[in-house]
């Protein structure tokens, strides 16, 4: 039997694709697992950058499984390590995440692709909060979307669950580029390669100053930054990296990062 949840390790870079027919909806299981393989590619040194996309070309992700709920999953239940699918919830996740949607991008499935720091999408990709014609919340997209993008767009989709295209989700900020669906898994690639070659040490620390400052007072945040009182910069600041990254500009050649 095929894993929901399929995994390829390409040099520095981790491909995660959610292969659930027929929609790669999550349910309660499912979510535990991506917590797991989400927590391993936290925790393996070796890996730099991860990819998360959908089996075939027409879901990314709906979200919650509206049919397991039905049978008795509980939207209160245990969805394991990261939260629901793996990252929204993930503690120390400090390594880049692309998000590379591949078509139907709604309900968790956005709030999903929200956790990730670059969302790709192909053309034919759609979006949409469609919660409120089921009767509950899009929690986390409540505080999110609201954020992220302005916030009558992100109130519209939340009270009305419309929908929009991959175009339209660019335009608003929502996604960060938009593919032909035949060339979006290769631009993930590139771009994950771009990123796999580069400092680990200062994503860390980029993705930590990001989400502890949220909310924090500018001065303060940059005071912790520059007393080296976020835990990543700390490590970067005594690293060898940033003494190789200081050395090959003054050699005028390329970096070789080692992560420590």
């Amino acid at each position: 039997m095929t894993s929901p949840v399929r995994t390829a390790k390409r040099g520095h870079v981790f491909e995660v694709t959610l292969d659930r027919p027929k929609a790669n909806a999550i349910d309660l299981a499912i979510s535990r697992i991506m917590g797991e393989v989400f927590a391993g590619f936290r925790d393996d040194p070796d890996l730099r950058v991860a990819v998360l996309t959908g089996a075939g070309d027409k879901f990314f992700c709906p979200g919650w499984d509206l049919k397991a709920a039905n049978d008795g999953d509980a939207v209160d239940g245990d969805y394991g390590v990261g939260g629901f699918g793996g990252l929204q919830e993930l503690r120390g996740l400090n390594k880049p995440v692309i998000a590379a949607v591949n078509g139907i991008c709604c309900g968790g499935g956005l709030e999903l692709a929200l956790s990730a720091d670059i969302i790709l999408a192909a053309d034919h990709a759609s979006f949409a909060l469609p919660e409120i014609r089921s009767g509950t919340v899009a929690d986390a997209a409540s505080l999110k979307l609201p954020k992220r993008i302005p916030y009558h767009i992100a109130m519209e989709m939340l009270l009305t669950g419309r929908w929009i295209d991959a175009e339209e989700a660019a335009r608003w900020g929502i996604v960060n580029h938009v593919y032909p669906g035949g060339d979006l898994v290769a631009e993930a690639a590139k771009l994950a390669d771009l990123i796999a070659s580069g400092p680990p040490l200062v994503y860390a620390a980029i993705k930590e100053i990001v989400r502890e400052a949220e909310d924090m007072k500018f001065q303060d945040a940059l005071n912790r930054i520059t007393k080296r009182q976020f835990e990543t910069v700390d490590v970067l600041y005594a690293s060898e990296d940033q003494k190789e990254g200081a050395r090959a500009f003054a050699e005028k050649r390329d970096p070789v990062w080692k992560g420590r």
